[in-house]
C-alpha cells in the first residue's frame, strides 16, 4: 500500500534536498575556484616589460585587426600563441629579434594582401611588445587556439 505523504516527510525532503545541493554548490565552487587559481593562470610574471608591452598593444589599437585568444578582430592573424608558432617561446632575444625583423618587413608591398602598417615603433617598445606576447603564450587556455599551421 502506498505510503502518504505528510507536511512532516516533505518538509524534511525539501530541507534534505536543499542542504544537499548547498553543499554540492560549495563543493564546486571550491573545486572551480582550486583550478582557476592554480591552472588557468599565466606562466611567466607580470613584469614591467609586459605591462609595458600591453601599454603598446594598446597604444597601437593591434587588437582592432588581430585577435588575442579569440578576442578582437580576424583580420590578421591570432597572436595568442605566435610565439610558439614562431619557436621562440623560452627566449626573450629571438622573440625580440624575430618580432623585430617581422614588423620592419611590413607593409609587404604585395598588391591585394593585407598589410600591417609600419608602426615605427623602437627598439623598446618591440622588445616590450615581445615579452607582452610571450607572456600571452604561456597562459594557461586549454588548448586554444591550436598551433597547428593546416
Amino acid at each position: 500500500m502506498a505510503e502518504i505523504l505528510t507536511k512532516t516527510r516533505a518538509r524534511n525532503i525539501f530541507y534534505g534536498g536543499s542542504i544537499f545541493f548547498v553543499v554540492v554548490f560549495v563543493g564546486l565552487t571550491v573545486d572551480s575556484h582550486r583550478y582557476i587559481v592554480a591552472k588557468s593562470t599565466a606562466g611567466m610574471p607580470l613584469s614591467a616589460e609586459v605591462v609595458a608591452g600591453k601599454h603598446v598593444w594598446e597604444r597601437n589599437s593591434c587588437i582592432n585587426c588581430h585577435s588575442l585568444h579569440g578576442e578582437g578582430a580576424y583580420f590578421a592573424p591570432e597572436v595568442g600563441n605566435v610565439m610558439t608558432r614562431w619557436a621562440v617561446q623560452d627566449d626573450p632575444d629571438a622573440a625580440f629579434e624575430v618580432l623585430k625583423g617581422w614588423m620592419e618587413a611590413q607593409p609587404s608591398g604585395i598588391e591585394g594582401r593585407r598589410q600591417m602598417p609600419n608602426f615605427n615603433l623602437t627598439d623598446e617598445e618591440i622588445r616590450n611588445l615581445a615579452e607582452f606576447l610571450r607572456w600571452a603564450d604561456q597562459t594557461d587556455t586549454q588548448g586554444w587556439p591550436p598551433n597547428d599551421a593546416g
